[in-house]
């Protein structure tokens, strides 16, 4: 079986160009032709260019891609044991890039003084301003994330634990609540959910029962959400919705 220049191209994702040169300076040269002189390539050299591919998506210069490749002391075993190393410290370069390019992020959209390695340290993979970034998206909030990060900005990692400590009170009690079977329209409910409302306030921006109630929905209908409170405890997002709601009526009623 062999093929033409156009359908390894296509194979490959390279040119015709890219593979008419390849076999001007010798480093893949067909292994057939046709009677019309036409290159003809076999799965040896699909195999060759799958090489060349790799070293040359690694940065390798052409010359050295040839080298490596023609290297007689190199046996098919040793090409792929050096391409494994090379892949895993390319891996973990990127890798390293990534979580950098993160950090940047997080803490830019946060507007919050930490380092990247104290914001990690305090929030682990959870983000402290989920409250301001979905309100934004929902309402269009300008004020209210506004707000948010200009509270956020002044905020020290001592404060960023504490608020992380609150968080974690709360949905201890919450979860203790759901245990004993008390109703989501019960006062112990109604408060629970008026002490969430309070930290958004506190730490966050203002959040009238109006806006309390539409973050309450997002919290059963954004599976991000849902699952970040079901994880307190199965079913705890929709019972604190139904508190929510409750709460906001008995408030303004």
């Amino acid at each position: 079986m062999s093929y033409s220049v156009g359908q390894v191209a296509g194979f490959a994702g390279v040119t015709v160009r890219t593979l008419h040169h390849y076999d001007d300076i010798g480093l893949l040269v067909p292994s057939e032709r046709s009677q019309a002189g036409h290159r003809r390539y076999g799965d040896g050299d699909l195999d060759r260019l799958q090489r060349i591919l790799f070293y040359r998506e690694l940065g390798f210069p052409l010359d050295e891609v040839a080298a490596l490749l023609d290297d007689p002391a190199a046996d098919p075993r040793a090409h792929l044991r050096r391409q494994h190393d090379l892949l895993t410290a390319r891996i973990e370069k990127l890798r390293k890039m990534a979580a950098a390019v993160e950090h940047a992020m997080e803490a830019n959209e946060m507007g919050i003084s930490l380092t990247p390695e104290e914001r990690f340290e305090v929030f682990g993979d959870k983000d402290p301003e989920q409250y301001a970034e979905e309100a934004e998206q929902r309402w269009g909030g300008t004020r209210a994330y506004a707000e948010s990060q200009r509270r956020a900005a002044r905020y020290t990692k001592d404060d960023w634990k504490r608020m992380k400590a609150e968080v974690a009170d709360w949905s201890e009690r919450y979860a203790a609540l759901m245990a004993a079977d008390e109703p989501s329209d019960g006062e112990r409910a109604m408060d629970m959910a008026e002490e969430h409302r309070l930290h958004i306030c506190t730490w966050f921006y203002e959040c009238p029962y109006d806006m309390h109630q539409g973050l309450a929905e997002m919290y059963v209908a954004d599976e991000r959400f849902k699952a970040f409170y079901d994880s307190m405890r199965p079913g705890l997002a929709e019972h604190l919705r139904d508190a929510i709601v409750a709460n906001a009526a008995r408030h303004t009623a």
